[in-house]
Protein backbone atom coordinates (compact mmCIF):
# COMPACT_ATOMS: atom_id res chain seq x y z
CA UNK A 1 0.00 0.00 0.00
CA UNK A 2 1.37 3.30 -1.00
CA UNK A 3 1.99 6.13 1.40
CA UNK A 4 -0.81 8.35 -0.25
CA UNK A 5 -3.53 5.38 0.34
CA UNK A 6 -2.25 4.98 3.92
CA UNK A 7 -2.26 8.85 4.41
CA UNK A 8 -6.07 8.72 2.94
CA UNK A 9 -7.11 5.94 5.38
CA UNK A 10 -6.18 7.55 8.38
CA UNK A 11 -7.43 10.58 7.09
CA UNK A 12 -10.93 8.57 6.98
CA UNK A 13 -10.51 7.15 9.94
CA UNK A 14 -10.15 10.04 11.98
CA UNK A 15 -12.85 11.86 9.99
CA UNK A 16 -14.83 9.06 10.75
CA UNK A 17 -13.61 9.18 14.27
CA UNK A 18 -14.59 12.57 14.45
CA UNK A 19 -18.36 12.53 13.28
CA UNK A 20 -18.68 9.60 15.40
CA UNK A 21 -17.96 10.97 18.57
CA UNK A 22 -20.66 12.21 20.73
CA UNK A 23 -20.42 15.90 21.27
CA UNK A 24 -17.95 16.27 18.99
CA UNK A 25 -17.94 19.19 16.62
CA UNK A 26 -20.12 18.94 13.92
CA UNK A 27 -21.80 15.49 15.47
CA UNK A 28 -24.58 14.47 16.11
CA UNK A 29 -26.38 14.97 19.82
CA UNK A 30 -29.59 13.31 21.57
CA UNK A 31 -31.32 16.84 21.78
CA UNK A 32 -30.02 19.64 20.46
CA UNK A 33 -26.41 19.11 21.58
CA UNK A 34 -25.66 17.23 19.12
CA UNK A 35 -27.66 13.59 20.74
CA UNK A 36 -29.77 11.25 18.43
CA UNK A 37 -29.60 12.59 15.40
CA UNK A 38 -30.60 16.31 15.84
CA UNK A 39 -27.39 18.65 14.66
CA UNK A 40 -25.98 20.47 17.80
CA UNK A 41 -23.86 23.82 18.44
CA UNK A 42 -20.80 21.73 20.36
CA UNK A 43 -22.32 23.19 23.79
CA UNK A 44 -23.03 20.12 26.29
CA UNK A 45 -26.82 20.50 27.49
CA UNK A 46 -28.00 23.24 24.93
CA UNK A 47 -31.91 23.80 25.31
CA UNK A 48 -32.38 23.81 21.43
CA UNK A 49 -34.80 21.99 19.03
CA UNK A 50 -34.74 21.42 16.00
CA UNK A 51 -35.87 24.54 14.93
CA UNK A 52 -33.57 26.74 17.46
CA UNK A 53 -36.38 27.58 19.45
CA UNK A 54 -35.59 27.57 23.11
CA UNK A 55 -37.94 25.48 25.44
CA UNK A 56 -38.54 28.57 27.68
CA UNK A 57 -39.60 30.29 24.67
CA UNK A 58 -41.93 27.82 23.65
CA UNK A 59 -43.16 27.79 27.20
CA UNK A 60 -43.70 31.65 27.79
CA UNK A 61 -46.22 31.43 24.42
CA UNK A 62 -47.75 28.22 25.20
CA UNK A 63 -49.02 29.70 29.10
CA UNK A 64 -51.44 31.93 28.08
CA UNK A 65 -53.34 29.07 26.20
CA UNK A 66 -53.07 26.62 28.60
CA UNK A 67 -54.14 28.86 31.49
CA UNK A 68 -57.40 29.90 29.15
CA UNK A 69 -57.36 25.82 28.57
CA UNK A 70 -57.50 25.22 32.04
CA UNK A 71 -59.89 28.16 33.05
CA UNK A 72 -62.61 27.39 30.41
CA UNK A 73 -62.47 23.56 30.06
CA UNK A 74 -60.47 21.64 33.00
CA UNK A 75 -61.72 23.74 35.39
CA UNK A 76 -65.87 23.63 34.62
CA UNK A 77 -65.63 19.82 34.25
CA UNK A 78 -63.65 19.06 37.54
CA UNK A 79 -65.92 21.32 39.07
CA UNK A 80 -68.99 19.51 37.32
CA UNK A 81 -68.35 16.09 38.02
CA UNK A 82 -67.56 17.32 41.94
CA UNK A 83 -71.01 19.16 42.08
CA UNK A 84 -72.76 16.39 40.70
CA UNK A 85 -72.55 14.44 44.43
CA UNK A 86 -74.63 16.60 46.13
CA UNK A 87 -77.93 17.81 46.41
CA UNK A 88 -79.84 20.56 44.94
CA UNK A 89 -78.46 22.72 47.72
CA UNK A 90 -74.79 21.80 47.35
CA UNK A 91 -74.25 20.95 51.20
CA UNK A 92 -75.69 17.65 51.11
CA UNK A 93 -73.16 14.67 49.91
CA UNK A 94 -75.45 12.05 47.65
CA UNK A 95 -72.87 10.17 45.70
CA UNK A 96 -74.46 8.99 42.73
CA UNK A 97 -77.77 9.81 43.34
CA UNK A 98 -78.13 12.58 40.91
CA UNK A 99 -76.92 9.75 38.49
CA UNK A 100 -79.78 7.49 39.46
CA UNK A 101 -82.37 10.45 39.48
CA UNK A 102 -81.60 11.16 36.09
CA UNK A 103 -82.52 7.62 34.73
CA UNK A 104 -85.77 7.38 36.45
CA UNK A 105 -86.61 10.92 35.26
CA UNK A 106 -89.51 10.26 32.41
CA UNK A 107 -88.34 13.61 30.72
CA UNK A 108 -84.48 12.72 30.59
CA UNK A 109 -85.35 9.21 29.44
CA UNK A 110 -87.83 10.71 26.50
CA UNK A 111 -84.74 13.54 26.60
CA UNK A 112 -82.23 10.10 25.92
CA UNK A 113 -84.30 8.60 23.49
CA UNK A 114 -84.55 11.64 21.28
CA UNK A 115 -80.76 12.37 21.45
CA UNK A 116 -80.73 8.47 20.02
CA UNK A 117 -83.11 9.63 17.40
CA UNK A 118 -80.89 12.74 16.92
CA UNK A 119 -77.68 11.11 16.50
CA UNK A 120 -78.55 8.56 14.21
CA UNK A 121 -80.96 10.74 11.80
CA UNK A 122 -79.62 13.68 11.41
CA UNK A 123 -75.77 13.18 10.65
CA UNK A 124 -76.76 10.18 8.37
CA UNK A 125 -79.47 12.41 6.52
CA UNK A 126 -76.89 15.51 6.10
CA UNK A 127 -74.14 13.29 5.22
CA UNK A 128 -76.18 11.59 2.53
CA UNK A 129 -77.17 14.79 1.46
CA UNK A 130 -74.11 16.86 0.79
CA UNK A 131 -72.72 13.64 -0.87
CA UNK A 132 -75.50 13.62 -3.33
CA UNK A 133 -75.42 17.13 -3.81
CA UNK A 134 -71.32 17.25 -4.24
CA UNK A 135 -71.81 14.78 -7.34
CA UNK A 136 -73.97 15.99 -9.15
CA UNK A 137 -73.08 19.85 -8.98
CA UNK A 138 -69.83 18.14 -10.92
CA UNK A 139 -71.90 17.77 -13.55
CA UNK A 140 -73.59 20.91 -14.51
CA UNK A 141 -72.53 24.35 -15.53
CA UNK A 142 -74.50 25.95 -12.76
CA UNK A 143 -72.77 23.67 -9.68
CA UNK A 144 -70.80 26.85 -8.09
CA UNK A 145 -74.19 29.21 -7.96
CA UNK A 146 -76.34 26.13 -6.41
CA UNK A 147 -73.02 25.20 -3.91
CA UNK A 148 -73.32 29.01 -2.68
CA UNK A 149 -77.17 28.90 -2.19
CA UNK A 150 -76.80 25.03 -0.49
CA UNK A 151 -73.88 26.69 1.87
CA UNK A 152 -75.77 29.77 2.84
CA UNK A 153 -77.32 28.94 5.63
CA UNK A 154 -74.16 28.19 7.73
CA UNK A 155 -73.83 32.04 7.43
CA UNK A 156 -76.99 32.76 9.78
CA UNK A 157 -77.25 31.70 13.82
CA UNK A 158 -79.24 28.74 14.82
CA UNK A 159 -80.77 31.61 16.56
CA UNK A 160 -82.03 33.33 13.61
CA UNK A 161 -82.83 29.68 11.68
CA UNK A 162 -84.90 28.19 14.56
CA UNK A 163 -87.17 32.09 14.49
CA UNK A 164 -87.34 31.11 10.37
CA UNK A 165 -88.73 27.61 10.96
CA UNK A 166 -90.58 28.87 13.34
CA UNK A 167 -92.80 30.33 10.94
CA UNK A 168 -92.31 27.72 8.62
CA UNK A 169 -94.17 25.44 10.74
CA UNK A 170 -96.66 27.22 11.87
CA UNK A 171 -100.01 25.66 11.69
CA UNK A 172 -101.62 28.72 10.41
CA UNK A 173 -101.51 28.03 6.43
CA UNK A 174 -101.88 31.76 5.74
CA UNK A 175 -98.37 32.20 7.54
CA UNK A 176 -96.76 28.73 8.02
CA UNK A 177 -95.14 27.91 4.23
CA UNK A 178 -95.00 23.92 5.07
CA UNK A 179 -99.19 23.96 5.50
CA UNK A 180 -99.50 26.51 2.77
CA UNK A 181 -97.65 24.23 0.29
CA UNK A 182 -99.44 21.15 2.07
CA UNK A 183 -103.03 22.45 1.79
CA UNK A 184 -102.61 23.74 -1.98
CA UNK A 185 -102.02 19.86 -2.60
CA UNK A 186 -104.45 18.59 -0.49
CA UNK A 187 -107.52 21.23 -1.86
CA UNK A 188 -106.30 20.26 -5.62
CA UNK A 189 -106.99 16.17 -4.95
CA UNK A 190 -110.19 16.41 -2.49
CA UNK A 191 -113.53 18.37 -2.74
CA UNK A 192 -113.38 21.10 0.44
CA UNK A 193 -116.76 20.45 2.77
CA UNK A 194 -119.80 22.40 1.29
CA UNK A 195 -120.51 23.66 4.76
CA UNK A 196 -117.82 22.83 7.53
CA UNK A 197 -118.96 23.37 10.80
CA UNK A 198 -122.64 23.29 10.22
CA UNK A 199 -124.67 21.39 12.41
CA UNK A 200 -128.88 20.83 13.48
CA UNK A 201 -131.13 22.68 14.82
CA UNK A 202 -131.80 22.04 18.17
CA UNK A 203 -135.23 19.53 18.65
CA UNK A 204 -135.08 18.79 15.55
CA UNK A 205 -135.61 15.26 14.01
CA UNK A 206 -131.45 14.86 12.77
CA UNK A 207 -129.67 13.13 15.86
CA UNK A 208 -125.41 12.71 15.45
CA UNK A 209 -124.87 9.51 14.21
CA UNK A 210 -121.17 9.12 14.11
CA UNK A 211 -118.44 10.44 11.73
CA UNK A 212 -119.34 13.82 11.76
CA UNK A 213 -122.53 12.75 10.11
CA UNK A 214 -126.39 13.32 11.27
CA UNK A 215 -129.44 10.92 10.75
CA UNK A 216 -132.97 11.43 10.70
CA UNK A 217 -135.07 9.72 14.44
CA UNK A 218 -137.81 7.77 12.36
CA UNK A 219 -137.74 6.28 9.36
CA UNK A 220 -139.35 7.92 6.38
CA UNK A 221 -142.25 6.78 3.95
CA UNK A 222 -142.65 7.09 0.27
CA UNK A 223 -145.32 10.40 -0.29
CA UNK A 224 -143.53 11.74 2.55
CA UNK A 225 -141.74 15.42 3.16
CA UNK A 226 -138.92 15.68 5.10
CA UNK A 227 -137.24 19.12 6.35
CA UNK A 228 -133.76 19.36 7.76
CA UNK A 229 -132.86 22.80 9.09
CA UNK A 230 -129.39 23.53 10.04
CA UNK A 231 -127.85 26.20 12.29
CA UNK A 232 -124.05 27.69 12.54
CA UNK A 233 -123.31 27.98 8.53
CA UNK A 234 -120.79 30.75 8.34
CA UNK A 235 -121.66 33.48 6.18
CA UNK A 236 -118.65 32.90 3.57
CA UNK A 237 -119.85 29.71 2.86
CA UNK A 238 -123.72 31.62 1.72
CA UNK A 239 -122.22 33.47 -0.86
CA UNK A 240 -124.77 33.41 -3.81
CA UNK A 241 -126.83 31.18 -2.23
CA UNK A 242 -130.59 31.30 -3.30
CA UNK A 243 -133.72 31.73 -0.45
CA UNK A 244 -134.79 28.43 0.60
CA UNK A 245 -138.07 26.95 -0.77
CA UNK A 246 -140.44 24.43 0.72
CA UNK A 247 -140.49 21.05 -1.41
CA UNK A 248 -143.81 19.52 -2.78
CA UNK A 249 -144.76 16.47 -1.45
CA UNK A 250 -144.80 13.86 -4.37
CA UNK A 251 -146.10 10.02 -4.45
CA UNK A 252 -143.90 7.73 -4.27
CA UNK A 253 -141.09 9.46 -3.52
CA UNK A 254 -139.53 11.44 -0.56
CA UNK A 255 -138.37 14.37 -0.88
CA UNK A 256 -137.22 17.19 1.36
CA UNK A 257 -135.15 21.00 1.89
CA UNK A 258 -132.43 21.68 3.50
CA UNK A 259 -131.70 25.40 4.38
CA UNK A 260 -130.43 27.90 7.15
CA UNK A 261 -132.77 28.04 10.20
CA UNK A 262 -131.67 31.44 11.36
CA UNK A 263 -133.30 34.78 10.42
CA UNK A 264 -131.27 37.66 10.50
CA UNK A 265 -132.29 40.58 12.81
CA UNK A 266 -134.67 37.82 14.60
CA UNK A 267 -137.86 36.38 14.30
CA UNK A 268 -139.24 33.50 12.49
CA UNK A 269 -140.00 30.49 13.28
CA UNK A 270 -138.30 27.43 14.09
CA UNK A 271 -138.17 24.46 11.70
CA UNK A 272 -140.35 26.75 9.29
CA UNK A 273 -139.09 28.47 6.05
CA UNK A 274 -139.68 32.04 6.71
CA UNK A 275 -139.03 34.67 4.42
CA UNK A 276 -135.24 35.22 2.62
CA UNK A 277 -133.85 32.39 4.53
CA UNK A 278 -130.84 30.63 2.60
CA UNK A 279 -131.12 27.25 0.90
CA UNK A 280 -128.38 25.26 1.15
CA UNK A 281 -126.99 23.82 -1.99
CA UNK A 282 -124.57 20.97 -3.01
CA UNK A 283 -125.23 19.04 0.09
CA UNK A 284 -125.15 14.72 0.14
CA UNK A 285 -128.56 13.00 1.22
CA UNK A 286 -128.48 9.35 1.78
CA UNK A 287 -131.51 7.26 1.99
CA UNK A 288 -129.86 4.30 4.87
CA UNK A 289 -131.22 0.86 5.62
CA UNK A 290 -129.62 -1.90 7.71
CA UNK A 291 -126.38 0.17 8.14
CA UNK A 292 -126.38 0.46 4.12
CA UNK A 293 -127.15 3.33 1.94
CA UNK A 294 -129.49 2.51 -0.69
CA UNK A 295 -130.31 5.78 -2.06
CA UNK A 296 -128.68 9.63 -2.11
CA UNK A 297 -129.06 12.80 -3.47
CA UNK A 298 -127.53 16.27 -4.01
CA UNK A 299 -129.51 19.31 -3.25
CA UNK A 300 -130.49 21.41 -5.18
CA UNK A 301 -129.83 25.48 -5.69
CA UNK A 302 -133.18 25.97 -3.45
CA UNK A 303 -132.30 23.39 -1.25
CA UNK A 304 -134.26 20.74 -2.06
CA UNK A 305 -134.10 16.72 -2.57
CA UNK A 306 -135.96 13.95 -4.20
CA UNK A 307 -134.73 10.55 -3.75
CA UNK A 308 -135.52 7.55 -5.63
CA UNK A 309 -139.11 6.09 -6.73
CA UNK A 310 -139.50 3.61 -3.20
CA UNK A 311 -135.60 3.18 -2.89
CA UNK A 312 -135.88 5.53 0.63
CA UNK A 313 -139.28 3.39 2.03
CA UNK A 314 -138.65 2.35 5.21
CA UNK A 315 -135.14 3.95 5.46
CA UNK A 316 -133.50 6.79 7.59
CA UNK A 317 -132.13 9.92 5.86
CA UNK A 318 -128.67 10.54 6.92
CA UNK A 319 -126.35 13.80 6.18
CA UNK A 320 -122.70 11.95 6.00
CA UNK A 321 -120.31 14.06 7.84
CA UNK A 322 -118.19 15.29 4.44
CA UNK A 323 -120.83 17.33 4.32
CA UNK A 324 -119.56 19.60 7.56
CA UNK A 325 -116.11 18.36 8.04
CA UNK A 326 -113.67 21.08 8.85
CA UNK A 327 -111.85 22.82 6.46
CA UNK A 328 -107.96 21.22 6.55
CA UNK A 329 -105.39 23.48 7.72
CA UNK A 330 -102.28 20.84 7.15
CA UNK A 331 -100.50 19.06 9.69
CA UNK A 332 -99.47 19.66 12.81
CA UNK A 333 -95.68 20.34 12.25
CA UNK A 334 -95.01 21.30 15.88
CA UNK A 335 -97.17 18.80 17.91
CA UNK A 336 -96.32 16.26 19.94
CA UNK A 337 -95.77 13.46 17.10
CA UNK A 338 -94.08 15.31 14.41
CA UNK A 339 -92.40 17.89 16.49
CA UNK A 340 -88.81 16.08 16.51
CA UNK A 341 -88.98 15.28 13.01
CA UNK A 342 -89.72 19.00 12.01
CA UNK A 343 -86.69 20.41 13.76
CA UNK A 344 -84.33 17.24 12.58
CA UNK A 345 -85.44 19.04 9.22
CA UNK A 346 -84.26 22.72 9.75
CA UNK A 347 -80.87 21.36 11.32
CA UNK A 348 -80.22 18.92 7.55
CA UNK A 349 -81.38 22.52 5.83
CA UNK A 350 -78.41 24.35 8.10
CA UNK A 351 -75.29 21.66 7.89
CA UNK A 352 -76.41 19.87 4.53
CA UNK A 353 -74.14 22.64 3.05
CA UNK A 354 -71.69 21.71 5.22
CA UNK A 355 -71.41 18.17 4.93
CA UNK A 356 -71.31 19.23 0.97
CA UNK A 357 -68.23 21.68 0.74
CA UNK A 358 -66.37 19.53 2.90
CA UNK A 359 -67.24 16.69 0.52
CA UNK A 360 -66.34 18.11 -2.72
CA UNK A 361 -63.13 19.19 -1.13
CA UNK A 362 -62.50 14.94 -1.21
CA UNK A 363 -64.36 14.67 -4.40
CA UNK A 364 -61.63 17.14 -6.17
CA UNK A 365 -58.78 14.74 -4.95
CA UNK A 366 -60.36 11.44 -6.56
CA UNK A 367 -58.39 10.32 -9.71
CA UNK A 368 -60.16 10.79 -12.90
CA UNK A 369 -58.50 7.94 -14.52
CA UNK A 370 -60.14 5.76 -12.23
CA UNK A 371 -63.72 6.73 -12.95
CA UNK A 372 -62.96 7.17 -16.62
CA UNK A 373 -61.33 3.89 -17.00
CA UNK A 374 -64.75 1.88 -15.17
CA UNK A 375 -66.83 4.08 -17.88
CA UNK A 376 -65.04 2.80 -20.62
CA UNK A 377 -64.99 -0.63 -18.95
CA UNK A 378 -68.90 -0.01 -19.39
CA UNK A 379 -69.77 0.53 -15.91
CA UNK A 380 -72.89 3.03 -15.36
CA UNK A 381 -73.46 5.99 -13.42
CA UNK A 382 -74.84 4.10 -10.38
CA UNK A 383 -72.05 1.52 -10.28
CA UNK A 384 -69.19 4.12 -10.40
CA UNK A 385 -70.79 6.04 -7.83
CA UNK A 386 -71.42 2.74 -5.20
CA UNK A 387 -68.27 1.03 -6.31
CA UNK A 388 -65.42 4.36 -6.69
CA UNK A 389 -66.72 7.33 -6.01
CA UNK A 390 -68.14 6.20 -2.27
CA UNK A 391 -64.99 3.70 -1.48
CA UNK A 392 -62.81 6.71 -2.29
CA UNK A 393 -64.78 9.42 -0.06
CA UNK A 394 -65.17 6.90 3.03
CA UNK A 395 -62.40 8.98 4.76
CA UNK A 396 -63.97 12.12 4.53
CA UNK A 397 -67.61 11.06 4.53
CA UNK A 398 -66.40 9.46 8.04
CA UNK A 399 -65.04 12.88 9.19
CA UNK A 400 -68.07 14.71 8.25
CA UNK A 401 -70.28 11.64 9.74
CA UNK A 402 -68.56 12.03 13.28
CA UNK A 403 -68.38 15.52 13.09
CA UNK A 404 -72.12 16.00 12.88
CA UNK A 405 -72.51 13.51 15.69
CA UNK A 406 -71.01 15.63 17.72
CA UNK A 407 -72.75 18.28 16.98
CA UNK A 408 -76.17 17.00 17.72
CA UNK A 409 -75.03 15.70 20.86
CA UNK A 410 -74.91 19.35 21.70
CA UNK A 411 -77.77 20.72 19.75
CA UNK A 412 -80.00 22.83 22.16
CA UNK A 413 -80.82 26.19 20.34
CA UNK A 414 -82.56 24.80 17.53
CA UNK A 415 -85.33 22.61 19.66
CA UNK A 416 -85.60 25.46 22.23
CA UNK A 417 -86.75 28.25 19.73
CA UNK A 418 -88.78 26.27 17.45
CA UNK A 419 -90.53 23.82 20.01
CA UNK A 420 -93.89 25.42 21.48
CA UNK A 421 -94.63 25.37 24.92
CA UNK A 422 -96.83 22.27 24.64
CA UNK A 423 -94.77 19.96 22.85
CA UNK A 424 -91.64 21.14 24.24
CA UNK A 425 -91.27 17.95 26.68
CA UNK A 426 -91.74 16.45 23.92
CA UNK A 427 -88.90 17.88 22.06
CA UNK A 428 -86.78 17.47 24.98
CA UNK A 429 -83.11 16.63 24.21
CA UNK A 430 -80.22 16.55 26.88
CA UNK A 431 -78.58 19.47 25.73
CA UNK A 432 -82.06 21.19 26.89
CA UNK A 433 -82.60 18.89 29.96
CA UNK A 434 -79.07 20.48 31.09
CA UNK A 435 -80.19 23.54 30.75
CA UNK A 436 -83.62 23.19 32.64
CA UNK A 437 -82.49 21.62 35.32
CA UNK A 438 -79.87 24.26 35.98
CA UNK A 439 -81.19 27.43 35.00
CA UNK A 440 -84.60 26.64 34.64
CA UNK A 441 -88.03 26.75 37.74
CA UNK A 442 -86.76 24.03 39.41
CA UNK A 443 -83.16 24.84 39.37
CA UNK A 444 -81.36 21.28 40.74
CA UNK A 445 -77.45 22.10 39.93
CA UNK A 446 -76.53 18.62 41.36
CA UNK A 447 -78.87 17.18 38.23
CA UNK A 448 -77.63 20.06 35.95
CA UNK A 449 -74.02 18.44 36.67
CA UNK A 450 -74.86 14.93 36.48
CA UNK A 451 -76.50 15.60 33.35
CA UNK A 452 -73.26 17.51 32.14
CA UNK A 453 -71.09 14.80 32.94
CA UNK A 454 -73.14 12.14 31.44
CA UNK A 455 -73.70 14.23 28.25
CA UNK A 456 -69.44 14.64 28.03
CA UNK A 457 -69.32 10.65 28.48
CA UNK A 458 -71.00 10.30 25.70
CA UNK A 459 -69.30 13.07 23.41
CA UNK A 460 -66.18 11.40 24.44
CA UNK A 461 -66.13 8.36 22.91
CA UNK A 462 -66.83 9.84 19.40
CA UNK A 463 -64.18 12.86 19.48
CA UNK A 464 -61.80 9.89 20.05
CA UNK A 465 -62.85 8.10 16.83
CA UNK A 466 -62.23 11.46 15.37
CA UNK A 467 -58.81 11.75 16.55
CA UNK A 468 -57.29 8.74 15.81
CA UNK A 469 -58.93 9.23 12.09
CA UNK A 470 -57.31 12.83 11.92
CA UNK A 471 -53.94 11.15 13.20
CA UNK A 472 -53.62 8.58 10.56
CA UNK A 473 -54.44 11.12 7.75
CA UNK A 474 -50.71 12.34 7.85
CA UNK A 475 -49.52 8.59 7.08
CA UNK A 476 -51.32 8.18 3.83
Amino acid sequence: MSDAMRDAGVSKDAGASRVGRPGGRGGRGRDGDGRNGVPGDGRRGGLRRVTGTRRWVVVVFLLPALVLLGALVVYPIVFSVYRSLFDASGSGFVGLGNYGEMFSDEGIRTALRNNVVWVVVAPTVSTALGLVFAVLTERIRWGTAFKLVVFMPMAISMLAAGIIFRLVYDQAPERGVANAVWVSVHDTFSDPAPFPGAKPRPRSALRPSGGGGFTTESVVRAGARVDLPLVAVRQDDLRGARPAVAAARRPGVVSGSVWLDFTRGGGGRPGVIDGNEKALAGLRVEAVRGGAVVASATTAADGTFVLPAGAADGARLRLPGANFAAAYHGVEWLGPALVTPAIIGSYVWMWAGFAMVLIAAGLAGVPRELLEAARVDGAGEWQVFRRITVPLLAPVLVVVLVTLMINVLKIFDLVYIIAPGSSLRSANVLALQLFQSSFGTDVDEGLGSAIAVFLLLLVLPVMYVNLRRLRKEPRR
